[in-house]
């Protein structure tokens, strides 16, 4: 399909990016179902975490795709004058996009916008572990896209690793860390470039002059979203010593108020996870002040804080992933640099404070994938900004013009005239045409 040429068309890519959105728009109620039946997923949240997200990245690519697939004019060197030099954008040509599970909707279809923008063919592996969600996508993606440029296929890890073996022109994966590594290592043997959005512990940071109300609102709400399950939800919180319980107490009370009308725990994806996240709370030798319940019969867990977890309790070294938060306190924010700093990158930063100047110092001095000052998560909800990880969080980045630009191959051209011909460029070469080559050149 790809090389007939028919996806390079501004035509046929506004109109893949239109069906995206009239399948968010047309197919709400319909997604919200399948994401309730795999996540226990609300439908606000299903809304807004897959629907909403989705719809929005579709939409500015739309709205700017012609301007992001013009040529960029190049300067050129005078020893290339008289010519023309630019950057055009073309297609890679196909693309794999293994989705997750926990944002099923939103990590494949958002990708699948910059790709077709770019325009790709492409194929969807969406999550075994989100059967349903699965099943809507491979049913609905070919009533609304180009169903000979674009294929959904379903199927386990085994699977995936079939796929990669074909050979792509990219692979974009969106999941955990060591997963991470297979996908890269399954696409080394066809040399496909991977854009890896992995994870890691994303920490917040709350200094003394921040607003206290605020953070605790804001940590509480997106922790509390998809259970935790949220790549970017803030994994665990450094608070400066003056303010750490007061703001452990808020972040509780904000968890009970959100939690009003919510009977028992969140639902849990499946029972490893389920497994993993009790024993993490199980073997923690901080205080548990909220939560710490859990029921495996329905795969639920208790919203759980826990104040001053050792740093070697197993809940400080991976990614929790569920609807735990640990509290550490921390003597100054150089504590919390340093803490941050001695283990991997992470995949977001949260700042909260007060002042401009601490914020950018904090900022500037803890590497991370993304950083948001005085709230969280937000950032990716953002298509004008560039999302991804470094280090073991991932490597490239897309959302709006950088998912186009990272699925498309930036082109040099140089188009030069058949005159001038100086004949002193061509050999043999006489000392005075060396001395004025040396000159141009």
């Amino acid at each position: 399909m790809f090389s007939t040429g028919r996806t390079r068309d501004v035509r046929w890519r506004l109109a893949q990016l239109e069906a995206i959105e009239r399948l968010c728009d047309e197919r709400e109620s319909d997604i919200a179902a399948a994401l309730h039946a795999d996540l226990g997923r609300p439908a606000v949240e299903a809304w807004l975490g897959d629907i909403a997200s989705t719809k929005g990245e579709a939409v500015h690519a739309r709205k700017h795709l012609k301007k992001w697939m013009r040529r960029r004019r190049q300067s050129l060197p005078l020893s290339q004058l008289p010519g023309r030099g630019w950057v055009q954008y073309d297609p890679l040509g196909v693309v794999l996009i293994i989705g997750p599970w926990n944002y099923p909707v939103y990590l494949s279809l958002g990708p699948l916008v910059a790709a077709v923008a770019a325009g790709n063919c492409a194929v969807l592996k969406p999550s075994e572990l989100a059967p349903a969600t699965s099943a809507l996508l491979a049913q609905l993606v070919p009533l609304y896209l180009d169903a000979d440029a674009i294929r959904v296929v379903e199927g386990d890890g085994q699977t995936t690793q079939d796929l990669l073996a074909q050979g792509f022109d990219h692979a974009l994966f969106t999941g955990g860390t060591e997963i991470g590594k297979k996908i890269m290592a399954a696409a080394a043997p066809t040399l496909t470039p991977v854009t890896l959005e992995l994870g890691g512990k994303s920490p917040v940071i709350v200094a003394a002059d921040a607003d206290l109300d605020v953070a605790a609102r804001r940590i509480a709400w997106v922790k509390l979203m998809n259970s935790g399950q949220t790549c970017i939800a803030p994994d665990y919180v450094l608070a400066d010593r003056s303010i750490a319980r007061e703001l452990s107490e808020k972040i509780v009370a904000n968890v009970t108020a959100f939690r009003a009308d919510d009977d028992g725990g969140q639902r849990i994806v499946n029972a490893r996870q389920f497994d993993r996240l009790v024993s993490l709370v199980e073997t923690t030798t901080g205080s548990i002040i909220a939560g710490g319940g859990s029921e495996r019969a329905s795969l639920s867990m208790e919203p759980t804080v826990i104040l001053d977890p050792s740093p070697g309790d197993p809940v400080m070294e991976d990614e929790i992933f569920g609807p735990i938060l640990p509290v550490i306190t921390v003597e100054s924010t150089d504590a919390a640099i340093e803490f941050v700093n001695q283990r991997p990158k992470p995949l977001a930063l949260y700042v909260f404070t007060a002042s401009h100047r601490l914020a950018k110092s904090l900022v500037d001095a803890i590497p991370s994938g993304g950083a948001v000052v005085n709230h969280v998560a937000m950032h990716c909800l953002v298509p004008q900004l560039p999302f991804g990880g470094v280090g073991a969080s991932g490597m490239g980045a897309y959302h709006g013009r950088w998912g186009f630009e990272a699925l498309s191959h930036r082109r040099a051209v140089l188009s030069k005239s058949a005159w001038p011909d100086p004949t002193l460029v061509y050999p043999p070469y006489t000392d005075r045409a060396l001395k004025i080559m040396r000159r141009l050149f």
